[in-house]
C-alpha cells in the first residue's frame, strides 16, 4: 500500500518538528540563555587582562613572602614607579618635555610633611592634599608651558623646577633646608596597621596606592580624552583641523600629571617620614626620565618597569661601589638605547613580533597597552569608491 503525501502536509509537518526543536524561553529544560553583548565583552576582557589581574595579586605576596628584609626598598620603588608613571602621561601619550617634573613630586612631599609636623598625621588625607597642592601649581604653570614646544618647553620646564628648589632652599624655617624636613608622625592605617620599622604597613599602602592610580590612569589613557591626547602627540595639525582644543587638552593633562606625581612624592614622605631637598632637584627629574626610557615611553607598564629596573641596580650598584654607581647606570642606559630604543617593553614587542614573522604563516602581532589588547580580530577592509558604482 503507498501512501501518497501533499505538500501541505509535509510542510505542516516540518513546522511542528522545527517548532518542537526550537529552545522554549517557557521552558526551564529546553532554555538556553543568550549571550548578551555586556557578558561577551566581560568574558573578553578577562581573557584579554586576566594575566594582569594575576600579575598584581602575586606580586606583593611573592615580596612579602621572598624579600621580607628588602620592604623599604619595595614601597621606594613603588612611589618611583607612581612618579615615572605621571611623567609618561606627558611624554608618553601627550607629547609634552619635561626637566622640571619633580617639582611636583617634591612640593607633594613637602605638604604631607608640613602637615604631618603640623599635627595632621592622617595618611590618607595627608595624600589627597598632596596630590591636590601639586596639582594648584600644575595648573597654573601649564598656560606658559602648553604655549611652546621642543626645546623651548624643556627650558620652561627646567625654569620652573629651579625656581621651586631655590626657594624651598631658601626657606630654611619652613623646609629645613639641606638638613631636610624631620620630625614626621604617621597615624597608623586606618587606624589600625601602624608604620613600622620593617616596613610591612609602608609597602602595602604604598602597592595598594599605586594599584589604585595605575587603574586610574588606565581609564583616563583608554578614554576619549586619552585618545585625544595622543592625536595630539601624533599629528597636532590634524587635530586642530577637526576643531580640538589642543592647548586645554594639554593643559588638563599636565595638572593630571602633577597631581599623580605630588601623590607619588606624599607617598614617599610618609612612608619614609622625613623629606629631603633634593625631592625637588634637577637630578631628580632626570632620574625620573630616565626610568621611563629604560621601561619604554607610551606603554602602560614602560613606568613601572622602569622604575623597579632603576631602582634596584642603584641599590645593588650603590652596594658595590657608593661613589660611582652612576657609571653602572649610564652603561645600561647607552645599551638599552642602542639595543632597545624603545625600552624594556619596547624591546620585549619587537622581539615577539621577530619571532612572530619567523613562523610559517605568522603574523607580527605584538604586544598592545591601548584598549582591546590581545584581540586579533582582523577590521573591515575598506571598499573603494570605484568598486560601489553600478557598472552597465
Amino acid at each position: 500500500m503507498t501512501t501518497v503525501s501533499t505538500p501541505g502536509a509535509s510542510s505542516a509537518a516540518t513546522s511542528a518538528a522545527t517548532s518542537s526543536a526550537r529552545p522554549d524561553a517557557t521552558n526551564p529544560a529546553t532554555h538556553v540563555p543568550a549571550q548578551g553583548p555586556a557578558r561577551s565583552a566581560a568574558h573578553g576582557w578577562l581573557r584579554r587582562r586576566g594575566w594582569e589581574i594575576m600579575l598584581w595579586l602575586a606580586l606583593p605576596a611573592l615580596v612579602f613572602l621572598l624579600f621580607p628584609s628588602y620592604l623599604v626598598l619595595a614601597s621606594q620603588v613603588s612611589a618611583a614607579a607612581l612618579f615615572a608613571l605621571s611623567l609618561d602621561l606627558l611624554v608618553g601619550y601627550a607629547g609634552l618635555l619635561s626637566l622640571g617634573h619633580a617639582a611636583f613630586f617634591g612640593l607633594g612631599a613637602y605638604t604631607a610633611g608640613l602637615l604631618s609636623t603640623h599635627g595632621w598625621t592622617e595618611p590618607l588625607s595627608g595624600l589627597a592634599a598632596a596630590g591636590l597642592v601639586a596639582g594648584v601649581l600644575g595648573f597654573l604653570t601649564g598656560f606658559v608651558v602648553v604655549r611652546v614646544r621642543h626645546l623651548a618647553q624643556l627650558m620652561v620646564t627646567l625654569g620652573i623646577g629651579l625656581l621651586i628648589f631655590e626657594g624651598a632652599s631658601r626657606l630654611r624655617d619652613v623646609t629645613g633646608g639641606d638638613d631636610g624636613l624631620q620630625g614626621m608622625v604617621i597615624a597608623p592605617l586606618f587606624g589600625l596597621f601602624p608604620f613600622d620599622l620593617y616596613g610591612h604597613t609602608a609597602f602595602a599602602y604604598a602597592f595598594g596606592v599605586l594599584l589604585a592610580c595605575f587603574i586610574v590612569l588606565t581609564r583616563i589613557i583608554d578614554s576619549p580624552f586619552g585618545l585625544a591626547l595622543q592625536g595630539l602627540r601624533d599629528n597636532p595639525q590634524r587635530m586642530a583641523a577637526i576643531g580640538t582644543p589642543g592647548n586645554a587638552r594639554l593643559r588638563k593633562a599636565y595638572t593630571i600629571a602633577a597631581i599623580f606625581a605630588g601623590i607619588a612624592g606624599g607617598l614617599l614622605a610618609q612612608t619614609t617620614q622625613f623629606v629631603a631637598l633634593e625631592t625637588l632637584s634637577f637630578t631628580l627629574s632626570a632620574e625620573v626620565l630616565i626610568m621611563l626610557v629604560l621601561g619604554g615611553a607610551g606603554h602602560r607598564y614602560g613606568g613601572l618597569v622602569g622604575a623597579a629596573v632603576f631602582m634596584i641596580a642603584r641599590d645593588m650598584l650603590s652596594d658595590i661601589n657608593p661613589e660611582y654607581w652612576q657609571l653602572g647606570i649610564g652603561g645600561v642606559m647607552v645599551l638599552v638605547v642602542l639595543f632597545a630604543p624603545g625600552g624594556v617593553l619596547g624591546g620585549w614587542r619587537g622581539l615577539k613580533e621577530w619571532g612572530a614573522s619567523r613562523r610559517p604563516g605568522g603574523s607580527a602581532v605584538g604586544f598592545t597597552d591601548g584598549p582591546g589588547a590581545g584581540d586579533t580580530t582582523a577590521a573591515p577592509m575598506p571598499v573603494p569608491p570605484s568598486s560601489t558604482k553600478a557598472r552597465p
